[in-house]
């Protein structure tokens, strides 16, 4: 069995962190940048919003060397005295102004639950507990340097709870829809919190990837569709991890047929199989019977299958490479496709603790001069998957080799 390196996480929850972002309208390049990191050696999870002055590729220049230092130095636990220092000693600052051209705010969070919030310029960070707002006791750090003396930095430590959710987001969203009818001087803080609070309440377990796709959407709208600054949002949800189990290719031994159902009946999550023959076996090991499906949604793919207690049967290593392109091209901005691979990917990012099932017997059909030359052996693709659903989406991923 090989498996991938795992983060410990606290037994009671799992950190699920997410950003969406959409383009000063006529812009090729975000103004914002988002990063985030865990860290499994140290057990906590580090997330990071700046918003560059202005917008196209001065602005990200300037938000992309606040949030690279500002990683850096909260990795290395630096006291947010110093990061703050450090950031707004080195960003130029505007003449007129007197402002740094860049703001940023930092999420740490320990797995035992305490999270520090460190903020600078950026519209108040929203924590929610159930649907209602959370109030930690906000300390004022006023910067004595002379180049920033007098400039005020807000952090906050707290111990989150399962359920809680940490809310942050861009100058973009807090000034949307300004000069229009219905927010002449911008959505503001008290309208996002009423929003929020509707939309937790009306579905309790809604997941931090579609928090933050609402709310840029919305302030999109907000905009009339044409974002008057940079918009994004970056969401935080602490809750109990949701597990999925992907299951592609048969056992090198055929004798281990029995192991790989076994492990997929008993597997406690959502459950995907790739590939015909690892569905014509669980199949047949569990007594379960396979419907074929009709619809083409993607010309290059055949359509998905059905079968009692899988929730998404497809082809194979075809659709695995999609999974793949789909993963490392993944645009939050974008509409999402109906196709097999595309439904997989959702349900992939819908899910924190992934666990991959992979056989490795040698099928015949991938010899077939006629398969294309770049098709990869399935166990290599599933383990870029499981590199990109690490270290882009954060995900915790298992990978067994059978």
């Amino acid at each position: 069995m090989v498996k991938t390196t795992k983060t410990v996480v606290n037994e009671g929850f799992y950190i699920e962190v997410h950003c969406q972002q959409r383009n000063h309208n006529g812009e090729r390049i975000c103004g914002d940048v988002f990063l985030s990191k865990r860290i499994p050696e140290e057990n906590r999870v580090i997330a990071i919003l700046s918003d560059g002055m202005g917008h196209g590729v001065k602005a990200n220049i300037l938000a992309t060397l606040t949030s690279t230092m500002a990683m850096r130095f909260t990795m290395e636990h630096e006291d947010p005295n110093t990061i703050a220092e450090i950031i707004m000693n080195t960003l130029p600052v505007c003449s007129d102004r007197n402002l740094s051209y860049s703001t940023f705010t930092i999420v740490n969070i320990e797995y035992d639950g305490t999270t520090h919030i460190l903020e600078y310029g950026n519209p108040e960070c929203l924590i929610y507990r159930g649907n209602q707002i959370f109030e930690p006791e906000w300390q004022c750090i006023i910067l004595t340097s002379h180049k920033n003396a007098g400039k005020e930095i807000r952090t906050c430590s707290f111990k989150s709870q399962l359920g809680d959710r940490i809310i942050f987001f861009s100058d973009g969203i807090y000034q949307s829809g300004t000069g229009t009818v219905k927010y002449p001087v911008g959505w503001g803080l008290e309208n996002i919190k009423t929003y929020l609070g509707k939309l937790i309440d009306t579905d309790t377990s809604i997941s931090a990837r579609k928090i933050a796709g609402k709310l840029v959407s919305l302030a999109y709208q907000n905009d009339n569709y044409k974002a008057e600054d940079d918009i994004s949002c970056a969401t935080i949800y602490l809750r109990h991890p949701r597990r999925l189990l992907l299951c592609s290719g048969p056992p090198y031994e055929e004798f281990s047929d029995s192991d790989m159902a076994k492990i997929v009946k008993e597997f406690n999550g959502q459950k995907i199989i790739c590939g015909a023959t690892t569905g014509d076996i669980i199949s047949s090991q569990l007594g379960l019977k396979i419907t074929e499906g009709q619809q083409f949604d993607d010309p290059d793919l055949p359509p998905i299958s059905f079968m009692e207690g899988i929730d998404l049967l497809t082809e194979g290593i075809l659709t695995l490479s999609k999974v793949h392109d789909l993963l490392k091209d993944h645009n939050p901005a974008m509409p999402t496709g109906k196709g097999p691979a595309h439904q997989v990917v959702n349900m992939l990012l819908e899910s924190d603790e992934i666990h991959f099932l992979i056989g490795t017997r040698i099928n015949p059909a991938h010899h077939d001069p006629k398969v294309p030359r770049e098709l990869e052996i399935r166990r290599t693709v599933a383990k870029r998957i499981a590199r990109l659903l690490e270290e882009k989406f954060l995900k915790e991923v298992y990978l067994q080799i059978m």
